[in-house]
């Protein structure tokens, strides 16, 4: 038979490259940089937690787990939903432990979307949706949020749906800008999804981290929503150990037996040792109750970190990332902006354009304040120089 090569006319994915996290993380290593790029902390996760899974480990838990997940683990985060949201989660049908969210969110939108199915998307949007929806056929609908405030207007959202809508994909708290969904944008969306075939796909993974006193506004808190919904969580961002990988869905029982068809011919199941541990640590709340004032101490170190200087600070409601406007700086892209405080300023960011389909102009980058108290002060130090 003949040789022939690949023709890159049939990638599935065919403008896709290296992310924009590889390429920062990469250039930040390059020069030295302080990397406030890439969402990850750089302090440890719990010993206890970690001693846990040695524990697992030792006593022989090191095969397949049950394809749903550990049942201690799944029972433990039904008793979750119920003391945070007030939700009968049946741990049965209704969990599901991923590789992580983003497998999480990639079996969701596989089981779900097929050729043509339209899928919108609030931009910014963390990178994985679109090509997850692209590679299953689906068409990406993109509905623009802009700096300052970062809102939706649900009606002109509404405007997006059609016959072809399969899904919408909503994230809070959200990530890139911080902010979060209040009660009365879940109500909308419920009201607007109402008597539809459309189901929601709620992207929950800082749950904990929302700041100021404020609620997390879980799609498990609105009956009328629930039963077309999908939420996706992670103990990577939880727990700080995001190479850890592990994560969960929640969903009513018929959207879940869909979701794991795809999910046993995907990952099967995930680390068995790491679920047993998280279901012992679980078992004390104050693990993920407390995170919210261990980050908000962080945000607003940060933030006094920054004073003076001239990048300005939008806000952050939640996650661990704080945006900040450049335009009393430069006029220059913010992907380009971005590059030359890596190599100049000693810094590495993220451009929050590339989270658009559609390159957005608005001049801010993206900075995650996950990180000791030196690391933020070195940061804080070098920025107010710029």
């Amino acid at each position: 038979m003949p040789n022939k090569r690949f023709d890159t006319r049939t990638s599935k994915l065919p403008h896709v490259g290296t992310t924009i996290f590889t390429v920062m993380s990469a250039l930040a290593n390059e020069h030295g940089a302080i990397n406030l790029s890439q969402g990850f902390p750089n302090f440890p996760s719990s010993e206890r937690l970690s001693d846990l899974v040695c524990q697992y480990m030792k006593k022989g838990h090191n095969q397949y787990a049950p394809m749903a997940g550990v049942p201690i683990l799944r029972e433990r985060l039904a008793e979750k939903a119920e003391r945070l949201y007030g939700k009968t989660i049946n741990p049965a049908t209704e969990i599901t432990i991923t590789a992580g969210a983003t497998q999480a969110l990639f079996t969701a939108i596989t089981a779900f979307v097929s050729p043509g199915d339209e899928v919108i998307l609030i931009e910014p949007a963390y990178d994985s949706y679109g090509p997850s929806i692209e590679v299953n056929g689906g068409i990406p609908v993109p509905y623009e949020l802009h700096a300052p405030d970062y809102r939706v207007d649900w009606e002109q959202l509404g405007d997006l749906m059609t016959s072809r809508t399969r899904m919408i994909v909503i994230n809070t708290p959200h990530n890139p800008t911080g902010t979060v969904l209040k009660a009365e944008d879940i109500q909308a969306l419920e009201k607007l999804t109402a008597g539809t075939g459309i189901l929601v796909l709620s992207d929950e993974v800082y749950e904990h981290l929302i700041y100021d006193g404020q609620p997390h506004q879980s799609v498990l808190r609105f009956p009328g929503l629930w039963e077309r919904c999908l939420a996706t969580y992670s103990f990577g961002k939880t727990f700080h150990n995001t190479g850890w990988k592990i994560g969960y869905c929640l969903a009513p029982a018929h959207l879940m037996a869909e979701f794991r068809k795809v999910h046993q011919f995907n990952v099967f199941c995930v680390n068995t040792p790491v679920q047993y541990a998280l279901a012992d640590y679980l078992a004390d709340p104050e693990t993920y109750l407390s995170l919210n004032d261990f980050y908000q101490q962080k945000r607003d170190f940060f933030l006094d970190a920054m004073q003076g200087s001239r990048l300005r600070p939008l806000r952050c409601e939640g996650t661990y990332f704080y945006l900040f406007d450049y335009s009393a700086i430069s006029d220059e892209p913010d992907t380009e902006f971005a590059k030359r405080m890596t190599i100049e300023w000693g810094v590495a960011a993220i451009p929050v354009s590339v989270f658009y389909s559609n390159n957005s102009t608005d001049k801010v980058i993206r900075l995650c304040f996950a990180k000791t108290e030196e690391t933020l002060e070195q940061a804080g130090e070098l920025l107010r120089k710029i």
